[in-house]
């Protein structure tokens, strides 16, 4: 009888292309664990603490480190060496005084380095709504979480919507809106897919769907050099109205 369901093990050639590991080092890798993230947008825990950060040397001592509880991700201890972390998620390791946000750059996902004040808060994208009882939608966002929301009331102007794809800054980790920021036209964005993953500027223009979803409308961002880059609405990922609201770097190389 043939093995029902997905298999534990993966090998290191077939494994997704952002990971900066030696593909004919050894034969296996860590599979991350089912999470908030897809595979071929994730980040296993034991390959950051020993591929990138090089705070272990073999899976064995970050497994030891990560089930301390010395590792935490958006703001909570986690205690499995394969849990995914992806785009946006902060890593925090208190004894060594760092912290870090996964961020987009042109070979996928990196780390960068945040201050601890800026590791409070989390961008989160809003991805669906569904109403879910009287006066209330639950908003579904990236990282696969939801947050309550009260519907917004015609009556009450000040009521705030919440549209798709549209950003929130969320506190750590009680997860509370602190901020929005609307995806429109002139509001700064970076691009998390396709071929221009990584570039940072500002939108200029958004394609007006009527026979396609809007997923799928074409977008056009401007960088400071002028440098402009097409995608998908699907691929963008707003960052700040005036400013970011991330400090940004540029990624290490891979291996």
């Amino acid at each position: 009888m043939g093995k029902k369901g997905k298999t534990g093990r993966l090998k290191r050639n077939p494994a997704p292309r952002i990971w900066p590991i030696h593909r004919k080092e050894s034969l296996w890798v860590v599979k991350p664990s089912s999470g908030p993230h897809s595979l071929e947008n994730c980040l296993p825990l034991a390959l950051v603490l020993r591929d990138i950060l090089k705070v272990a040397e073999t899976r064995k001592e970050a497994k030891k480190i990560i089930s301390q509880g010395k590792i935490y991700v958006d703001g909570k201890i986690r205690r499995k060496d394969d849990f995914p972390v992806g785009l946006m998620d902060v890593i925090s390791i208190p004894e060594l005084n760092k912290f870090f946000r996964v961020a987009p750059c042109s070979k996928g996902l990196f780390l960068n380095p945040i201050g601890k004040e800026e590791s409070n808060f989390k961008l989160c994208r809003v991805e669906d709504q569904t109403t879910v009882r009287k006066g209330h939608v639950q908003i579904a966002l990236h990282d696969g979480s939801n947050i309550l929301a009260k519907k917004p009331d015609s009556e009450n102007p000040q009521e705030v919507e919440y549209e798709t794809f549209d950003v929130l800054k969320l506190s750590l980790p009680e997860k509370q809106v602190l901020a929005q920021i609307k995806t429109k036209e002139g509001t700064l964005a970076v691009i998390t897919g396709g071929k221009n993953i990584g570039k940072q500027g500002r939108i200029v223009e958004i394609e007006k769907t009527e026979a396609k979803k809007r997923r799928n409308a074409l977008v056009i961002i401007e960088d400071e050099k002028g440098n402009r880059y097409q995608t998908i609405l699907d691929f963008v990922f707003s960052l700040g109205t005036t400013q970011p609201l991330t400090s940004q770097a540029e990624a290490a190389p891979h291996v």
